[in-house]
């Protein structure tokens, strides 16, 4: 059995179907009434499409309509999160325990335990897929559209240690030499964490290409603007 245990402190996109999940999805939760957006935007979702010189990029004021009349309340969205998650793992009998804990204005729902590599996946794929499954199970319970956020293992945590030293090493080359420096694809979750850590070294950086082989590109000051961008389009 799963224990559920909520945690007080305050902490910190790739969209796929319900097929996405390693096969390890109740049938009962494969179809949602309508789908919901996810990390791939992060125009509304994560806003790395620029990283201002100097200044970390902002979250563009809530994602998928986050914080709009009808929204239901953080509390609300991590248990009905915790209850399909705990579900989830029964029906692939892995053991685990839910936290329940919210980043600024986002919840987060945790899993933890010594078997739980198999819902991360290759680069964390299975757990983007998982997420998105866990948002589509709030949303048709809640009606509003769910920014909550899933990590299994503290996988993300650790990516985000990864990434953040990724952003300020790149800051610093391309600092020294005065040239551009793209770098590898990833998702929304890991570019907002690169660009922040390259606007805290003070430089610029943006995001060109599409899903799923958009990346990030850091720029020197004097070359602003340079990056061939995607249309903010995307998903709402």
């Amino acid at each position: 059995m799963v224990a559920v245990t909520g945690d007080d402190n305050a902490a910190d996109q790739a969209p796929t179907d319900s097929t996405g999940a390693a096969g390890t999805v109740p049938a009962g939760d494969e179809t949602a009434p309508e789908p919901v957006t996810t990390e791939s935007n992060e125009t509304s979702t994560e806003s790395d499409e620029v990283g201002a010189v100097g200044a970390a990029p902002t979250d563009a004021g809530g994602e998928d309509g986050a914080g709009t009349a009808g929204s239901p309340d953080l509390e609300q969205e991590s248990e009905i999160a915790a209850d399909y998650i705990e579900g989830l793992l029964d029906v692939a009998d892995l053991d685990g325990d839910i936290d329940m804990d919210v980043e600024g204005d986002r919840p987060v729902v945790s899993v933890v335990g010594a078997t739980l590599s198999e819902l991360v996946g290759p680069r964390g794929e299975v757990l983007e897929a998982l997420q998105e499954l866990t948002r589509l199970a709030v949303h048709r319970q809640t009606g509003a559209r769910s920014r909550i956020m899933l990590d299994v293992g503290g996988y993300r945590a650790r990516r985000r240690q990864e990434l953040a030293e990724l952003g300020r090493r790149t800051a610093e080359q391309v600092s020294r030499t005065g040239e551009p420096q793209r770098l590898e694809a990833m998702t929304p979750f890991e570019r907002k964490v690169v660009h922040d850590a390259v606007a805290a070294a003070g430089l610029r950086s943006e995001s060109e290409g599409e899903e799923p082989s958009r990346r990030v590109v850091v720029l020197p000051a004097e070359d602003v603007g340079a990056a061939i961008m995607e249309p903010a389009g995307g998903q709402g």
